[in-house]
């Protein structure tokens, strides 16, 4: 059905300028008449509820799109939150690290400091045993991994010479089963390389 409106009533109903309703009717997009030096337009009601769906539809896209940008700001502000947070966690990670390697450092401090006076404590005690005092002396076992790595030995290599030698009772290579400690003679090895 179809009604006949003034051009600023249509503008009204249609939800777009005078100037757009002009437009319009220029281009035959609108069925017009002039009576009395006055311009009327006819309006359907067909493309009123199409202009008022269209105008429906840009309400909800902009409430989406305003939904969205409230979203987007819970997010930006939940990530810098959570930057913080790790931040904070990694400093503290950090510290923890520091403190346990400090404790690390003087344990193996004191572990070292033992280790020599047990085993000079050995040396006095195997000296005293024997009637001929031959001076003895140990290397560590970093030296005989360094000793063996030059004559083209692999760590596992190494560690098989080592386990045989105390298997097979070599008085270079003395283990301490309670103390589980190892302790070898700084001599010649030149028959295991």
């Amino acid at each position: 059905m179809e009604r006949l409106v003034t051009t600023s009533q249509a503008a009204q109903l249609l939800g777009l300028s005078l100037q757009g309703i002009h437009y319009r009717i220029k281009n035959n997009q609108l069925k017009s008449l002039k009576r009395n030096g006055k311009t009327y337009v006819y309006i359907s009601d067909y493309l009123q509820e199409q202009t008022q769906k269209e105008e429906n539809t840009t309400e909800d896209i902009n409430k989406v799109l305003v939904v969205k940008d409230e979203q987007i700001e819970l997010l930006k502000e939940s990530m810098s939150w959570m930057k913080e947070q790790y931040k904070d966690e990694i400093s503290r990670l950090e510290k923890n690290q520091k403190r346990i390697i400090k404790v690390f450092n003087s344990e193996i401090k004191l572990l070292q400091k033992a280790f020599n006076e047990m085993r000079s404590i050995y040396q006095i005690e195997h000296k005293n045993e024997t009637s001929y005092e031959p001076n003895f002396s140990f290397m560590d076992l970093k030296d005989f991994f360094i000793f063996m790595k030059k004559h083209n030995k692999t760590d596992r290599q190494i560690k098989n010479i080592i386990l045989n030698r105390i298997k097979n009772a070599d008085k270079r290579f003395i283990f301490d089963k309670n103390t589980k400690e190892l302790m070898i003679f700084n001599t010649d090895y030149s028959d295991l390389v």
